[in-house]
């Protein structure tokens, strides 16, 4: 994993899937019936101990630190749920101007100080297994849950805020920025090798707005991340941004399935590493329309250093474990 991330040839290509922390693993499904999920990221021996299963479960180059893009908010001062077949709620959601000057600006081990030590509890019993990855929502995504208050197709409120209220929109995203930054920073220096940064709204806007109002703050914060921590830019539906997204200076971006990985790569541009993407839905097929899809995959990546195999979003709940593992094994034994 972290010889793909720097771009050098890696003695095969390294897998790790999103959601790969739970959903479809037997023991994760076990634990979520006593434990709800925000008691299972605060609990650092739990959280590690869910961070690592895939590691020895499936034989992924990569854990991905179990959390929740929203944990952010407790350190910001923003009241949130987490409700089941909801996703994110957010009771009071952002219409003003007060509302954005009253969030916080706390250091990040301040305000989540279970989570980093998850990270060095995690990195601890990784050893050289697996490379440890970090994440966190840009801050688009995070201001998406905040104005709108919850998840959404569209996020109408979001768009018309930044039309009518470009100043508060820029406010809001500077802060944002600022906690954001820090906290993918500080998961860093808890033991974090690799940081994914997930802007899974990405898509809903077009690409004006999203190169004047959200492009500079994701600049920002890659440039402050550079020689840190090596990061992801992760976004789906996007594919009409992924010009503007090569401008924002991540050294490596996720793709989702909707296009194919070699169209992406070229407008990306291969001095960037990438990653994906096959379509999450091919786990749910036969064996032969499995192995095909991901033969694909790897084709278009024309054996480039800097592929990283993953899904082109996360792991689907009616995943059969057992597919995962031996997509791994599949993968590994054709690029070795």
């Amino acid at each position: 994993m972290l010889e793909a991330v720097a771009m050098r040839r890696a003695d095969a290509t390294p897998v790790w899937f999103m959601r790969q922390a739970g959903r479809s693993l037997p023991d994760y499904r076990a634990l979520r019936q006593r434990l709800s999920l925000l008691e299972m990221v605060k609990d650092p021996a739990v959280c590690s101990q869910v961070t690592l299963m895939p590691v020895d479960l499936l034989g992924v180059d990569a854990a991905v630190l179990f959390a929740d893009i929203m944990l952010p908010l407790e350190g910001m001062g923003v009241q949130f749920q987490i409700l089941e077949g909801i996703g994110p709620v957010i009771p009071d959601p952002i219409r003003s101007r007060r509302q954005v000057e009253a969030i916080r600006t706390v250091a990040a081990l301040e305000a989540t100080p279970y989570l980093f030590r998850a990270i060095a509890e995690s990195r601890r019993q990784l050893g050289e297994r697996a490379a440890l990855i970090g994440f966190g929502p840009s801050p688009f995504t995070l201001a998406c849950y905040l104005v709108e208050g919850r998840g959404s197709r569209d996020y109408p409120h979001v768009r018309a805020l930044m039309r009518s209220e470009p100043g508060l929109w820029m406010r809001l995203m500077e802060k944002l920025t600022t906690i954001l930054t820090d906290y993918l920073v500080a998961q860093a220096a808890a033991g974090a090798q690799v940081v994914q940064v997930f802007d899974s709204w990405a898509g809903v806007l077009d690409a004006i707005t999203y190169r004047e109002l959200v492009g500079p703050h994701l600049q920002r914060m890659f440039a402050s991340l550079a020689g840190v921590v090596p990061a992801i830019y992760f976004s789906t539906g996007s594919s009409h941004l992924l010009e503007e997204i090569r401008g924002l200076g991540s050294p490596g971006v996720s793709v989702d399935w909707r296009i194919p990985l070699g169209e992406a790569w070229a407008r990306i541009g291969h001095d960037r590493f990438i990653q994906g993407n096959l379509d999450p839905a091919a786990l749910l097929t036969s064996e032969p329309a499995l192995e095909a899809a991901a033969r694909s995959v790897l084709e278009q990546a024309q054996g480039r250093a800097g592929h990283i195999f993953n899904l082109g979003h996360g792991v689907l709940p009616d995943t059969d474990w057992g597919r995962l593992r031996d997509l791994v094994a599949l993968v590994h034994q054709i690029t070795a």
